[in-house]
This record gives C-alpha cells, sequence and structure tokens, in this order.
C-alpha cells in the first residue's frame, strides 16, 4: 500500500535513533529560558545583599554570574554542533576525556543535580500555591514525619502531595511526545518571562521609592549588616581569616564568590537544550544558538530585576525581605496587599514551566548513558511517542523519592533533604562546567579535522577566562563553604565504584557463553 503524505512526513520527522525532530530555534530557545527562569531570581536577592553587604555587590554579583553563564554558553556551542545527539554534556565529557567522566556527570545529575532541582522547583511551586490557597501547606499532615534514625525522616504533608502530583503530572504529559512537551514549554516560558518583565517595568516606571534610590545608589558600596563569612572547617580556622564583605579588594573578592551559589544555581540549566539535540531540527546550528540567545536574554532579565528591586526597596529591606521573597515584597511595595497574590501567580507559572523543562530534558542524559550499557537498559528505548518513557519514569519517581525524604534538624523540626544534597553539588556543577570547556581545548588536539559547525567565541581567550574564574569560585567555595563542597565532591566519587561495577556487569554480559563460537 503506498504511503499517504501525512505517513511520509511522520517517517521523516523521525531520527535515525527513533527521536522525532521537532524542537525548532524557537522551540529550543524557550528550553533554555524555560528551564533557567524558576523561583530563584524571585528570592536569592536577600541573601546575595547579606553576603555582600553593598547594593554595588549584590549587582556585581549578578554581572559575574551573567558574564560567566554567557560565555560558559558560548563556549559550549562548539561542542554542541559537534555531537549533535541525545545526553548533551555527557557527550562531550565522554567524547573529551572517557566514559568514566562522562558517567560521573551523568551519576551527579540523576542523582542531585537535574531531580533535586526538580524536586525543588516542584515544593516551590506547592508552596506558592498554598498563598491561593491556604490548605496546601507544610504542616497539614497526610502522613506524619516517620523517623528514620537521628537524622532523617520520611514524610507526606499537602505540600509534599502537590509537588508530587506537579511532577507526575508533567511526567506523564511529557511521555506522549516531544511536540506537547515543547508545545507546554513554549506557553508557559513566554508567559513567565512577560510575567518577570511586567515585575522590571513596573518597578523602574511605576514603583520606583525616591527614598530607597537614594538610599542604594548614593551609598552603592557601603557596607551594612555583612553576615561574616566563616573558613568552612575549624582546620582551615586559624590558616583563612573570617571574611567581611567590605574588608578590601580580597573580601570583596571571598563574598562575590561565596554569593556565587544563589545567582549560578539560579542561572543554571541553560545546558538543558543539549540533552535533547537527537529531537532538534537542525542541531548543528539550533543547540548553540538557542544556548546563547537563551542565556543571553535570562542574564539581561536577571540583572534587570535585581536593579528594579533597588529601585523599590530600601537596601535593608532587600537584606531582610520576609521568608527572603523579594519580588513579593517590591511587588506588595507597588501595589498593596495585591501584590503578594500576583507574585504568587508569577512564580506559580514559572515553577510550573520550570519543572517541564527540566523533566523534558533530564531523561534525554539517562537514555544515552543506556546506551552505552551505564545505566539500566530499559531507559535506553523509546516509547511509541519517540521520547523515553522508562527513563522519564525512573526520573520522576526517584524525584518523589527526594520530596518524601526530609531531615531532622536539631530543634526538633524538619528540613528537606533535596536542600541539603542541591547545596552540596553546586560544586561539583561548577567543576563539570569547568572540564567540560577544558574538553574544547582537548578536543581541538585530539581532532582537530573535526567538523566544527560552530566555533567557541573568543577561542582561546573566553573559554581560557572562564575557566580561571571559575576555578577561582570554586577555591573560593573549598576554603569557606568547606563542609557542603566536600559533600558534593563526596557525591561525584561515590559514581567511581558503581562506574566500575556497571562496567563489570555490562563486560561480563556482553561476553559470549562458553562453548559459543
Amino acid at each position: 500500500m503506498a504511503d499517504t503524505p501525512s505517513s511520509t512526513r511522520a517517517v521523516q520527522a523521525k531520527s535515525e535513533a527513533g527521536f522525532v525532530r521537532a524542537i525548532g530555534l524557537f522551540d529550543g530557545t524557550m528550553i533554555v529560558v524555560g528551564s533557567m527562569i524558576g523561583s530563584g531570581i524571585y528570592i536569592v536577592a536577600a541573601d546575595i545583599s547579606r553576603q555582600t553587604g553593598s547594593p554595588g555587590g549584590l549587582l556585581l554579583t549578578w554581572v559575574l554570574t551573567g558574564l560567566l553563564t554567557i560565555s560558559a554558553a558560548l563556549s559550549y556551542g562548539e561542542l554542541a554542533s559537534m555531537f549533535p545527539s541525545a545526553g548533551g554534556q555527557y557527550i562531550y565529557l565522554r567524547e573529551a576525556y572517557s566514559p568514566l567522566w562522562g558517567f560521573l556527570y551523568g551519576w551527579t545529575l540523576f542523582l542531585v543535580i537535574q531531580t533535586g532541582t526538580i524536586a525543588a522547583v516542584a515544593v516551590g511551586f506547592a508552596r506558592f500555591l498554598g498563598v491561593l490557597l491556604p490548605s496546601i501547606s507544610a504542616q497539614s499532615w497526610v502522613i506524619p514525619p516517620l523517623n528514620l534514625g537521628s537524622n532523617y525522616a520520611v514524610s507526606l504533608s499537602v505540600q509534599q502531595l502537590v509537588a508530587i502530583v506537579m511532577v507526575l503530572f508533567l511526567t506523564f504529559l511529557n511521555t506522549l511526545g516531544v511536540r506537547l512537551g515543547k508545545l507546554i514549554q513554549n506557553i508557559f516560558t513566554s508567559a513567565k518571562t512577560l510575567a518577570l518583565l511586567g515585575l522590571i517595568t513596573l518597578a523602574i516606571f511605576v514603583g520606583r521609592n525616591h527614598a530607597a534610590i537614594a538610599d542604594n545608589f548614593s551609598h552603592f558600596w557601603a557596607i551594612r549588616d555583612a553576615v561574616p563569612i566563616e573558613p568552612g572547617a575549624n582546620f582551615l580556622r586559624g590558616m583563612v581569616p573570617t571574611i567581611f564583605a567590605g574588608s578590601g579588594v580580597f573580601g570583596l573578592f571571598v563574598a562575590l564568590g561565596v554569593a556565587q551559589v544563589g545567582s549560578l544555581f539560579s542561572s543554571d540549566a541553560w545546558n538543558n537544550i543539549g540533552f535533547t539535540a537527537a529531537e532538534v531540527k537542525n542541531p548543528k546550528r539550533d543547540v548553540a544558538l538557542a544556548m546563547a540567545l537563551g542565556t543571553i536574554l535570562v542574564i539581561t532579565l536577571y540583572c534587570l530585576a535585581n536593579f528594579a528591586y533597588l529601585l523599590t526597596l530600601p537596601f535593608a529591606h532587600i537584606q531582610n525581605a520576609p521568608d527572603d521573597r523579594v519580588a513579593t515584597a517590591a511587588l506588595s511595595a507597588i501595589l498593596g496587599p495585591v501584590g503578594a497574590v500576583l507574585m504568587a501567580v508569577a512564580i506559580i507559572i514559572s515553577t510550573f514551566g520550570c519543572n517541564n523543562g527540566l523533566i523534558l530534558a533530564g531523561s534525554r542524559v539517562v537514555y544515552a548513558m543506556a546506551h552505552d550499557k551505564l545505566f539500566f537498559r530499559s531507559t535506553g528505548k523509546l516509547n511509541k511517542n519517540g521520547v523515553p518513557g522508562t527513563a522519564l519514569l525512573l526520573q520522576g519517581a526517584w524525584v518523589v523519592v527526594l520530596i518524601l525524604l526530609r531531615t531532622r534538624r536539631p530543634d526538633g523540626s524538619y528540613g528537606n533533604l533535596y536542600n541539603d544534597l542541591l547545596d552540596y553539588v553546586v560544586f561539583a556543577v561548577l567543576l563539570f562546567y569547568v572540564l567540560t570547556i577544558i574538553g574544547i581545548f582537548v578536543l581541538r588536539s585530539k581532532r582537530p579535522g573535526a567538523e566544527r559547525p560552530y566555533r567557541a567565541f573568543g577561542y582561546p581567550f573566553v573559554p581560557a577566562l572562564y575557566v580561571v574564574v571559575a576555578s577561582a569560585i570554586m577555591l573560593v567555595l573549598l576554603l569557606y563553604r568547606t563542609q557542603t563542597s566536600g559533600k558534593g565532591l563526596a557525591i561525584v566519587l561515590i559514581g567511581l565504584p558503581v562506574y566500575w561495577l556497571w562496567s563489570r556487569y555490562s563486560a561480563r554480559a556482553a561476553a559470549p557463553s562458553p562453548g559459543m563460537n
């Protein structure tokens, strides 16, 4: 029977691996923007302002983050154009170094980076939905906390339940095909970008507070109420000084380095479009372009948002915003009580769209690992809709576990395990970014004749500058956030025996049985 035009188009749309190439440049840019903008931009300015201690320090933190992130995205474009396959950064590390380095990244991404972020964003969604529906509370228990020893517990509050439902719902929708996933992403990313732009516009043109402007910009570098930054381990106390942001150039450098934890994490996930390269229509061009365009757009909005906060709120109000909700405080100052409601709606939209992008992209790394026999074989298969359905479900299941698990505090209250894990892996995220960008130099040497449809902007100076600055930030984190950085490094290193065991199992499974010819 002859093919109909529609069936012919459907066959042509399939990539060699079975993926559907349905993501265009606009869609890819929306994945970048949507995955980056979550709830962080509305919250982390409070912590950054306490660490840097000045309006100038707050803005300089975001400018530094912007320069780092944009330079990384412009550098990654070369790798994305060389390896337009599902898996993105996992593939880049594997090709530049060895399968071990790809596995360590994929292991950390699945265990904490991607899944922990999805869990945090889902609970943020539920928390702000609770502003509109007070019954969605962290203290309304479906299953009260059950202690698992002295440090951990498991529980199910109404807030956790809503977060879990959100994750499972988006996971299910993404199993139905990339076209639906990208449609959801485009709608919610457009909405939340307009919402953030609306906040900026209101603050700059309607909510200008002359007292705040005089306080913030007349004393732009004046240090006020900055928290001391102490060495991160007892053995460092005699060797490394306690720092205040105002204690000279070195003090500012350390404060900016520590403050990058919040700003870099809020700006992360720009590389997620690389995970989906097998579904991009023109991956050798559009993955690199989407990274660059999306990152520049988001960083511009982030810097403008923090500038808007300084036009609206005195610096002390930014430092001491209730629950660190700086954007809510700014919008409330402009619009009154209705501002808090509008901000909650904006963050609900933002977190929903953010998690859709993270869920869509993250499963593609697991898929690529499975094809290298470094993850469960079933996660390397596509479902009838051309997406890695099993990888999506496994990712969703692990996110649910992270949401349910709690930490026990000394005062008897409960924290969220994923928050601790995400604090731990900020150092690891930077480490993998540095290794990946060094991989550009490695591959230029190993494969000088390889096709490079896009070459790293400003090579070798821009990639080298990123490596130097990011390495300096990592050193600051090791000295002043030793406990969290060390635990993040430990999570990565646990992957070494896991890799060894998985490799041995895969080799044994692939070996011919005795007696076979």
